[in-house]
């Protein structure tokens, strides 16, 4: 049997008359009642009992109308839902979160969740080489990475950039207003991030182009750990600025790093360049490319 005949016994079953089914179905009688037949057959069961112009459903022709209903219903439920995840409606949206994140993106995924309410999340934090790698890798779909990196593998889409911050624990009162790399670079230097990172490679390459050797005494990509070490005065940091908004409250003091161009923390939304990208997916890029561009 096929779900075109189960329908076609729905039909038989509701209407009582064969005469009045196959009009309901806009198909001749005949077929109708050929396709009955071969449904009896097949399962080795009367179906209905005729009775004059009327016919009774038997006990077998009941249970297969239980499930003719269900199996029905079933496959209207899939089309609908195949639908509505090929429209982005539904389905699924995978995304990759580097750990030192947009501030913006709690709203952003709210907006989402408002205009798309039946999507599921899954949300992934790492450094932003290993979100490429899962990317690469298919294990997500999008990624909010921290730039520069190598990306010949990937559609990007740029978000923003931010200004540097140099942070310091509030026992500390060197510097008013903005500083310098220049005033900075004697002093003990956690970096935010893992060596060959977009982060740790642009703060020390912007000393690099001053020609100045930083004093870095080691880094940590644990954020809430980085800026309890920086509060108790264990060392100074160089911190995007939406890592400021993010994690206030903390007993530091913050200074804008000027006099070096070209010194900011870009962002950008990334996944596989030549591969299907489902529609959630397109729908978020979307809404990122309409708030950011």
């Amino acid at each position: 049997m096929d779900i075109r005949q189960l329908r076609y016994f729905i039909a038989i079953v509701q209407e009582r008359k064969i005469s009045a089914a196959a009009e309901r179905l806009h198909i001749s009688q005949p077929p109708l009642s050929q396709q009955l037949k071969n449904m009896e057959d097949e399962l080795g069961s009367k179906l209905i009992v005729r009775n004059g112009k009327h016919f009774e459903v038997t006990d077998a022709g009941k249970a297969l109308y239980q499930y003719a209903l269900r199996m029905t219903q079933l496959m209207e439920e899939a089309k609908m839902e195949v639908k509505e995840i090929g429209n982005g409606v539904n389905g699924s949206l995978s995304l990759g979160v580097n750990t030192l994140s947009s501030d913006e993106l709690p709203e952003l995924l709210k907006q989402f969740k408002e205009k798309f309410p039946k999507v599921h999340y899954k949300i992934q934090q790492s450094e932003s080489a290993h979100l490429c790698k899962m990317v690469r890798d298919r294990e997500i779909e999008l990624a909010i990475i921290r730039l520069p990196l190598e990306l010949d593998d990937f559609s990007i889409l740029y978000l923003y950039t931010e200004p540097f911050y140099f942070i310091t624990s509030k026992k500390q009162k060197r510097f008013n207003g903005d500083v310098t790399l220049e005033d900075i670079k004697d002093l003990p230097l956690l970096l935010p991030s893992t060596e060959g990172l977009g982060v740790y490679y642009s703060i020390v390459e912007a000393f690099s182009r001053l020609q100045l050797e930083p004093n870095i005494i080691g880094e940590c990509s644990d954020i809430a750990l980085l800026l309890d070490l920086i509060s108790t005065d264990f060392g100074t940091a160089i911190v995007p600025e939406s890592l400021l908004n993010r994690y206030r409250g903390y007993p530091i003091h913050s200074h804008k790093i000027s006099n070096i161009n070209d010194f900011t923390a870009p962002v950008g939304l990334v996944w596989l360049k030549n591969h299907y990208l489902s529609r959630t997916a397109q729908n978020f890029v979307d809404l990122l490319r309409s708030r950011f561009c």
